[in-house]
Parts: C-alpha cells; structure tokens; sequence
C-alpha cells in the first residue's frame, strides 16, 4: 500500500504492507485525511522500532475493508471517521487500523473531506468543554461565561459551535485578523477578543465582569495572568498546549480554581475503562452534522495525500493562522 512518512529527513513517498487487524480492530481504507498541529510536534522526536519510515496523521475518513474477531459495532463497508491513537500508526497511509471502540459511523450529509476536517478536534473539543470544564448543557449552563483562547483553528472552531449549540453560556472568543474574527463570528462566537493584546482590559468592553471557565488552544503562558485575573471564584481552566513559560499555580490559590489539561489521546493510550466514550461522541456528533445543528470546520484542501502536499500542510501548522482543517483526500494524484 502507498503510505507517507519520514526517518530522518523529509517526508517520503514509500511502499509498505497492508496491516492485518487485530481482535478490536477496524482495517479502514483511508479517503481523506486532514492535519494536526500534534503532527509537526511528533515529527522527528518519534521514529518507528523497525527503522521503517514512520507515518503520522490523526485524523481520517474512510470504508471498513476488514474486521478483526471480536469487533462488534461495524461491518465491511461501514463508512467511519475516527481520531485514532497516537500510539499507532497513522493514517497518511492506504489503510490503517484502528479500535472500533475509538472510531463511529461517518455523517452521511457530509463529503469525505468535509468529515474528515472534525473528529480530533471534535473530541478535543467535546472532552474540554464536558469532561474537563464539566459545561453543563441546555438550560443549566446559563450563566456560564466561557473564555476561548485561540478560537480560529481546528479546535477552537468546534469549541464555539458545541458551546453554543449545546449549552447556554456566554460564549468569548480570542482572534486577532478581521478574517479570524468573522469566522468564529460566523460560528456563533457572542464576543471576540484580539489576543494579540491583553485580554482582561478588553472584557469590560463586552460588558460582562468575569469569565467561569476558560479553554486554553494556545497562547496560555501568555495570558494565564490575565485569565486568572478574569476568573470568577471556583473557576475552571483547561489547556491543551505546550506553555512557553512554566505557569504559577499559586496565582489560583485564593480564588480556589482549577486548572485541568486535555489529551484526545488519553482514552486509546491508556486503553481507560471509558475508551468507547469517543465512540460514543463521534456517534451523537455525527447526528447532529446530519441534523444541521453543527458545520464543517474544513479550511483548506490541499489535494491528494502525498509527501509534497502533507510537507505543505505541516507550514501551514506552524503558523497558527490557518482557519479551521487543512485537509487532503486520495492517493492517486
């Protein structure tokens, strides 16, 4: 099968054997695939044991072509989307295995690309703000007021739709272009901030006194002084970046808040006893695209799944200013 990964260098085109599926496993044969900033933040310090290239990518849409024995949920020719497992191989490759109880049935109403752009981000997203941040929905999170850092991306795209869609909190999004600012406007942001300047002057230009919660996409070290400041007390905080600066927790003391990290990864890595909790989102997440409550968060398509494109992709993750998922689809271009 044709797979893209690297050894020392470059991404590579290359040639390898299609993986059999283990007792769990899904054997899915990949359509489109989109690109994550955990990707150039894996390449280069994570090589395969075998000294074979090794391939990256966490996200992808495609059909079941295999079961392995004790799969229950799936069949042969299932579509599915999944996130994967950070501890596999992934999916820049034809086929890929994968554990039925991390993937789900693909939304019908939407292109292989157009799916293929949500489930990391989607479950990032869905476990920082119920998981982590513990967001009530419906009525019960009025009064929430939910600070986003970094809302223009992939995961800051899906933070403000399930927000807003799903709960009633007060929903402020950060982004500093007129084009970042309108797209999570777009997306059903009430209020955006310019992180590119402090944030705490700027709130009382929205003419709310505080913030409850805060999920933290990047820039945390940054403004965590800020944050905290902003915080009303027994406040919650999560973040899924790398902080540039060690962040001082003794800042949180007095008005008794939280801080709480979020890996999409933790549930497959840790094989946890909730591992089909992402099953079971991407399950109900799938609906709600078919039922139009929830969008696409595609940004770009960059063509077909080859070393070129995935090197151009990985660019654009370093800059931090793409809009929503940079996505690529097929193997024969």
């Amino acid at each position: 099968m044709k797979a893209v990964g690297y050894t020392d260098g470059p991404l590579l085109d290359f040639d390898t054997a299609k993986p059999d599926p283990g007792p769990r496993d899904l054997l899915v044969a990949v359509n489109a695939i989109a690109v994550n900033p955990v990707d150039t933040k894996i390449r280069g310090r994570v090589k395969s044991e075998d000294g074979a290239p090794k391939v990256l990518g966490w996200d992808a849409v495609g059909q079941v072509a295999a079961i392995g024995a004790e799969v229950q949920n799936f069949k042969v020719g299932d579509r599915v989307w999944y996130a994967g497992d950070v501890s596999r191989s992934g999916c820049n490759a034809e086929f890929q295995c994968v554990d039925e109880r991390i993937a789900a049935r693909a939304p019908a109403s939407l292109s292989d690309a157009e799916a293929a752009a949500l489930p990391l981000t989607t479950i990032t997203a869905w476990e920082m703000l119920f998981d982590r941040l513990q967001l009530p929905g419906g009525d019960e999170g009025a009064g929430r007021v939910l600070l986003i850092v970094g809302a223009s991306g992939g995961v800051g795209s899906m933070l403000v739709q399930l927000a807003r869609q799903l709960t009633r909190a007060t929903v402020i999004a950060t982004a500093s272009r007129p084009q970042s600012k309108a797209w999570v406007e777009r997306l059903g942001a009430h209020h955006v901030l310019d992180h590119s300047k402090p944030l705490q002057a700027q709130l009382a230009g929205t003419g709310l006194a505080d913030i409850t919660d805060a999920a933290c996409v990047n820039r945390t070290s940054e403004h965590y002084a800020d944050i905290v400041t902003m915080m009303r007390p027994q406040g919650r905080i999560c973040l899924i970046d790398d902080p540039a600066e060690p962040l001082d927790i003794k800042l949180m003391k007095q008005k008794s808040l939280s801080l709480h990290w979020e890996f999409m990864f933790t549930r497959a890595l840790f094989r946890t006893s909730d591992m089909s909790a992402q099953h079971t989102l991407l399950t109900e997440v799938a609906r709600l695209l078919d039922k139009g409550v929830l969008q696409t968060t595609l940004g770009e398509h960059y063509g077909a799944i080859n070393a070129a494109n995935l090197e151009r992709a990985h660019e654009a993750m370093k800059t931090e200013h793409t809009l929503g998922k940079v996505v690529l689809e097929g193997f024969n271009a």
